[in-house]
């Protein structure tokens, strides 16, 4: 009897340590949830500024592609317009002539042919405008692609830009190379990759690749001076871009520009850090842009 008694007394206590045991297990696991909810907030909040960041960077390159072309479409208003004068005035005056019968047939015969050659340069006008926004097109798409593949890589390191009418990647020496190196480091090669991967899909673009230093000379048993490191270094990297990442080696050149097209000073550790770099510079084939910029004439 004793002993049922003791049982039941004791029976209360077990419950409760039951009870605190669940209780335990129950916050342990709501703590877990809580901190992977958390992590999961973070990781959304990371990815949204992410985006954010390259949805605002292509908006000012849209912005500045759609000022360029505003620019464009208005000095070809501007010469249409005076080859509409040109052309009026050229008119009244042969009519005039003509009823005046000051020419002769001959003369009236070579101002036709001058009023039909300022039309073939209005049209050939017309033409190079619109290669033009064309080649302006391919350009921003071209960029659009490089920076949504390169978003993960330091900006300080790589930048994307159009200048002169074609796509300059600039490529941080730090990122490249080690000091006084021509050999491609493998961080540097996880960049290449993607280049490359955006190049070949743009089949119709040539690639230059040129090498950059400081003005710090070199005299090394590899390298003489300054040309011979930048000359070598660019030679890597499209030897890398063909052998690697299958890149068409007649689409390539490679130049060394030394340290005589610098970025910025070479007074100051930051100026020099600057102008140590690699560019690739994405441009037309040459003999499509000869044919751009040649008039189409009339067999006359």
């Amino acid at each position: 009897m004793k002993k049922l008694l003791l049982v039941l007394a004791m029976m209360p206590f077990f419950f409760a340590c039951s009870s605190k045991k669940k209780m335990a297990e129950l916050q342990s696991r709501l703590t877990e949830l809580q901190t992977s909810s958390d992590q999961a907030v973070s990781r959304a909040k990371s990815d949204l500024a992410d985006c954010q960041s390259l949805t605002a960077s292509l908006q000012g390159e849209i912005k500045k592609r759609d000022a360029d072309l505003e620019t464009k479409t208005a000095a070809l208003k501007s010469i249409q317009e005076q080859l509409d004068y040109m052309k009026k005035t050229n008119t009244n005056l042969l009519d005039r002539l003509s009823d005046l019968s000051v020419i002769n047939k001959s003369g009236a015969e070579s101002i036709r042919k001058s009023l039909d050659a300022l039309n073939e340069q209005g049209k050939y006008i017309k033409d190079l405008n619109s290669s033009i926004q064309r080649k302006d097109s391919v350009n921003l798409s071209l960029v659009m692609n490089l920076k949504r593949s390169l978003a993960d890589i330091n900006d300080e390191d790589v930048t994307v830009e159009v200048k002169k009418g074609v796509v300059y990647i600039s490529i941080s020496d730090k990122l490249m190379f080690a000091s006084g190196s021509a050999n491609v480091n493998s961080k540097a090669e996880a960049v290449l990759a993607k280049v490359a991967k955006v190049v070949n899909d743009h089949k119709d673009l040539d690639i230059l690749v040129e090498g950059h230093t400081d003005a710090v000379p070199i005299s090394t048993p590899e390298f003489k001076d300054n040309w011979d490191l930048s000359a070598k270094r660019a030679t890597s990297v499209v030897r890398l871009l063909q052998t690697k990442f299958g890149v068409d080696p007649e689409r390539m050149t490679a130049g060394g520009r030394g340290e005589f097209e610098p970025q910025s000073g070479n007074n100051s550790r930051a100026g020099r850090k600057q102008n140590r770099r690699t560019e690739i510079i994405v441009t037309p084939k040459l003999d499509q842009f000869f044919n751009l910029m040649t008039p189409q004439t009339s067999g006359n």
